[in-house]
């Protein structure tokens, strides 16, 4: 079977977090490439969004991939949503139909996207955890790349069936919500809690324990700041956890 894995590496991603201000974009995109961070995530669904990270990436588009989405209930207008991501970006490395929205019907014609060159990947998403058994029918498909799901300490429904599924088939994981959308960073344990984890930050250690799931290929952690986007690439580099240090970090989150 293809291996098609892309990790484990940390990238970035722009839900609430960017919409249509280059600035914040240029910013947080250019630390996040300076530190090694090359996949950026977006989507029509973030309002102006794709745009800004286009901005940003003038002149450093060869460093980058692009990971972006189809969110359209039709596919006329899916495919008006790829020839603007095109302008923006020239080519896209990762296009996933976004929440599952009319995954069947975008599936044919995105193929064939792929197979002229214009796209790279497939994938797709859901943020739900009710939607897991539907994205799981997706992948047994075996038209799909990658796949995009919530994992954090409190999120765990994906290790039941759709990681298992995903090493199965060499399909690779993209992890939304590593932080849970700033709530699980909301209150950091004490520096000595985390001391014997390695880790420069509570952040970093977020990140680094869903990483250390070997079958997770991405962690797209949102910011506005990119002194954060330079923080977070430290959760890419090895040593992963082991184990034990995961439980440690578990038991820190719920605490």
């Amino acid at each position: 079977m293809e291996e098609r894995r892309l990790g484990p590496v940390v990238g970035v991603g722009t839900w609430n977090t960017f919409g249509g201000d280059v600035r914040v974009a240029r910013g947080v995109v250019g630390a996040a490439l300076d530190t090694g961070c090359r996949l950026i995530d977006s989507s029509p669904m973030y309002g102006g969004a794709e745009a800004a990270v286009g901005s940003a990436l003038d002149g450093r588009r060869e460093g980058a991939l692009v990971a972006t989405k189809i969110w359209a209930s039709s596919v006329d207008e899916g495919r008006e949503q790829l020839r603007r991501q095109l302008e923006w970006f020239g080519r896209i490395e990762i296009e996933q139909i976004h929440n599952l929205v009319a995954w069947e019907p975008h599936l044919e014609w995105l193929e064939d996207e792929r197979a002229a060159g214009r796209i790279g990947r497939l994938g797709v998403t859901h943020y739900a955890a009710g939607a897991l058994d539907e994205l799981a029918r997706a992948l047994r498909t075996g038209r799909f790349d990658t796949v995009q799901v919530p994992l954090n300490p409190r999120e765990r429904e994906c290790e039941d069936e759709l990681l298992p599924l995903a090493a199965e088939l060499g399909v690779a994981v993209i992890v939304m919500r590593p932080l849970g959308e700033g709530a699980l960073v909301a209150r950091s344990p004490r520096p000595e809690d985390i001391a014997e984890l390695g880790v420069g930050s509570w952040p970093e250690a977020l990140l680094k324990w869903a990483l250390s799931d070997e079958r997770v290929d991405v962690v797209i952690p949102a910011t506005r700041s990119p002194d954060h986007a330079r923080l977070n690439a430290a959760a890419g580099s090895p040593p992963f956890f082991d184990a034990e240090q995961r439980r440690l970090v578990e038991a820190l989150a719920l605490s």
